[in-house]
């Protein structure tokens, strides 16, 4: 997204926007017009306060505290010598600023900065709503601390997600107060040095800012958010991971049919299969007749005479069907010639290749429904008690202040596990076309592992299955859901929290895993593709010399020329023969054969086993970096 600046009103913000600036650092402005609003509720809670109106988290204590009503003054004052360690300012001030340096007790490695980025975008946004007490002038400073590259430091784990995110969120507003630790331009400074290095003062709270500042879903929806742009292009990478797989396959395309997903329109499904089928636009490899398809056979000495063959690593051969194993099946050699090759002589792919748009497209949907919540949350008010200066007909402060529970973060929280439960589903059918792959039992005629190993000494990329294996365990065994899991907080008060933060949390930490899977996939099936496109042009090459007897001899149990069946036999083989000579040359769909060129401008094809870490690293970080498709 390339934009110059993002105009916060605390009704617009979109997940694309949200991720500008958070991880393209596009800074964000607050509108005008909405300030006034912003400004219209702190008024009116300072003119409550000074009419002595008790307020929730203004004029009395939070939590279980809420029962407590502040005086006039400090009782410590009356004390003999007074307060040995009296605040400044008002116990009001001193409130806001105590619930905000003593919330912050997270533990754990910092948040990276594109999370607390997108924190500090939420926050601004919904208090730029008017209904949460904040001055402008505050507003326009945490604006100005995200727009001047200062990051507080925000260690991961401490928040329950409820009453919202209150312990991360008061790291994210102690910075503010000169408190607190922040980065600035890579090194890690305390908060008030962060803020004088970009000229900026601490402030002061005034009534209610340090529960708007710190009572909030801000946490949890910025890891989603940030999730679900990962997830989505991950989704699309599997697709093309998936499109590679099923050319190296020279699969079927019949699952993918549009009339095929007309009966069961799921939007997710009809979506996968239709990008899938455009991925493979252009594709010479899926559907194409089964004879045409010769099986691997291990290099040999003999295997090939020509010299533009010398340099191949594979034999290749087919199977002949003899007319007296064709009963019953007259109509399908009315079609094909009777030969097995490495095409399968059935009309349906393994369920990881064929019912992919049924699997990646749950996944789609799974991200579907939590972009919906998303959405409405980025743009939601979500701290407490709640502000409506104008309210019509208003009598008492309660009718204006309300205490309510939008800071819950149940909606992010289950719609987070339901995303949870998919990123498992998405590796698990990744690593089902990795191994098929690598199998020769169910390969359709690739070599096992992917490699020639004439002499036995070569392993070729059984391991990386191994790898996709652990990773696909490992996703598995962190998809339980946390927010089924309620531990309450604040001597009971807050009896039933939602732990919505860990679930974001866990689902942007497993995509990086989900990532991984799919890299692997492609890094497998860049190999088998390129396997396929030699065999199937190698038999065209050999065709195109007009030598059926040189294509004969590739046939495993053909016939001696004195027995019976010959005569038929040496007829079929020459149909062979035309038949691959006259098709031109195979290879992948469009989008695939550019993911490949991508793949291989990094990673050369392994024709023998070497050193595969720093492949295995490389395709890794292409997914990572978004480089491929």
């Amino acid at each position: 997204m390339s934009v110059e600046q993002i105009r916060l009103d605390g009704s617009s913000l979109t997940r694309a926007q949200l991720v500008a600036a958070a991880r393209q650092r596009v800074p964000v402005a607050l509108d005008e017009a909405q300030l006034a609003r912003v400004q219209r509720a702190a008024d009116f809670l300072a003119d409550k306060v000074s009419c002595g109106e008790p307020t929730y988290g203004v004029t009395t204590g939070f939590g279980s505290n809420a029962d407590k009503l502040l005086g006039a003054h400090r009782l410590r004052d009356e004390l003999p010598g007074g307060h040995p360690e009296k605040p400044e300012g008002t116990l009001l001030e001193e409130l806001q600023h105590n619930l905000i340096t003593t919330h912050a007790v997270c533990v754990g490695k910092p948040f990276a900065e594109d999370v607390v980025r997108a924190m500090l975008v939420i926050r601004i946004n919904t208090l730029m709503r008017g209904h949460s007490g904040i001055r402008v002038a505050t507003l326009r400073a945490l604006a100005a601390l995200l727009n001047s590259g200062v990051v507080p430091v925000v260690p991961e784990k401490g928040s329950v997600g409820a009453s919202g995110d209150l312990a991360p969120l008061s790291h994210l507003a102690i910075v503010l107060l000169g408190g607190g630790e922040a980065f600035y331009q890579g090194e890690r400074l305390p908060g008030a040095e962060a803020l004088e290095r970009v000229g900026l003062a601490p402030i002061r709270l005034s009534f209610k800012e340090g529960l708007a500042l710190n009572n909030g879903t801000a946490q949890m929806l910025a890891t989603a958010a940030l999730a679900l742009d990962t997830l989505e292009y991950l989704l699309d990478t599997a697709d093309l991971a998936a499109a590679m797989t099923l050319d190296a396959f020279a699969g079927r395309s019949g699952a993918l049919r549009p009339e095929v997903h007309a009966l069961r329109p799921h939007p997710g499904q009809v979506e996968t299969a239709g990008h899938v089928r455009d991925l493979l636009t252009e594709s010479t490899l899926v559907d194409i007749p089964y004879h045409l398809v010769p099986r691997f056979k291990q290099w040999a000495a003999d295997a090939w005479t020509a010299p533009e063959d010398q340099a191949l690593s594979f034999d290749i051969g087919w199977d002949w069907v003899p007319a007296n194993q064709r009963h019953g099946r007259e109509a399908f050699y009315s079609r094909f010639l009777p030969f097995k090759g490495g095409k399968k002589h059935q009309p349906q792919d393994a369920y990881c290749l064929r019912c992919m748009p049924q699997v990646h497209g749950a996944v789609r949907d799974a991200w579907a429904q939590a972009c919906r919540v998303i959405d409405i949350e980025l743009n939601a008010v979500t701290d407490n008690p709640l502000i409506f200066p104008d309210a019509e007909g208003a009598q008492f402060i309660e009718e204006q202040v309300i205490s309510a529970g939008h800071f819950h973060g149940m909606p992010l929280a289950l719609a987070m596990s339901y995303v949870k439960a998919a990123i498992p589903v998405l590796a698990s059918i990744s690593e089902r076309r990795l191994n098929k792959l690598v199998d020769p039992a169910t390969n359709d005629g690739l070599p096992a592992f992917l490699t020639g190993n004439e002499d036995g000494t070569d392993s070729g990329f059984m391991i990386v299955q191994y790898t996709a294996a652990a990773l696909v365990n490992d996703l598995a065994t962190r998809a339980h859901p946390a927010s089924v899991y309620s531990v309450p907080t604040s001597a009971n008060a807050e009896d039933h929290v939602s732990m919505g933060a860990n679930e974001a949390r866990h689902v942007l930490e497993m995509l990086d895993d989900l990532s991984h899977v799919i890299a692997l996939e492609l890094y497998t099936a860049a190999q088998a593709l390129d396997f396929r496109q030699a065999m199937l042009n190698a038999a065209r090459r050999l065709a195109a010399r007009g030598d059926w007897k040189a294509l004969a001899a590739k046939v495993s149990n053909a016939p001696r020329e004195d027995h019976a069946h010959y005569a038929q036999f040496a007829a079929e083989v020459q149909q062979l023969t035309l038949a691959l000579a006259e098709v031109g040359d195979f290879h992948a769909g469009e989008a695939v054969r550019k993911a490949h060129d991508v793949l291989r401008g990094h990673i050369g094809f392994m024709s023998r086993d070497r050193a595969m870490d720093g492949d295995v690293r490389t395709v890794c970080e292409l997914v990572q970096r978004r480089a491929v498709g």
